[in-house]
């Protein structure tokens, strides 16, 4: 029977290979989000996708576990301007989903949530 933590990491994995592919697959839906003081946002948005993969796939590896969550961690704070952008923007349309100025800000705080489950994966 897999462990609480063997699940949780499973999931780490699957929600950044998902999400670091999305970034390929919809990149209009996060160039929005880059805010116009960052240059080259579609570089930015590969670079995060790629990223989120790399990461992803470092963490099935015990030797590179270490390694990912540290780098996840790194991503996540310099993804922080983009969620500040998303405030800024709120309300508005994500391809079909309306971004409210109440679900911005959830989803700032949520970095810190991501952080800590990705932190607690940093060991065995």
């Amino acid at each position: 029977m897999l462990s609480f933590k063997k699940i949780s990491l499973i999931l780490l994995i699957a929600l950044y290979l998902v999400a670091g592919s999305n970034h390929f697959v919809h990149p209009a839906a996060y160039l929005k989000l880059i805010p116009p003081y960052l240059p080259l946002p579609k570089v930015l948005n590969l670079l995060a996708g790629f990223f989120e993969i790399l990461f992803g796939l470092m963490l099935i590896f015990k030797p590179t576990r270490k390694y990912a969550v540290y780098g996840i961690i790194l991503m996540l704070l310099a993804f922080i301007p983009a969620h500040i952008y998303m405030v800024q923007l709120a309300p508005f349309m994500l391809g079909n989903l309306a971004v409210t100025k109440t679900g911005a800000w959830v989803r700032l705080p949520l970095q810190a949530i991501l952080i800590a489950w990705a932190y607690w994966h940093r060991k065995d």
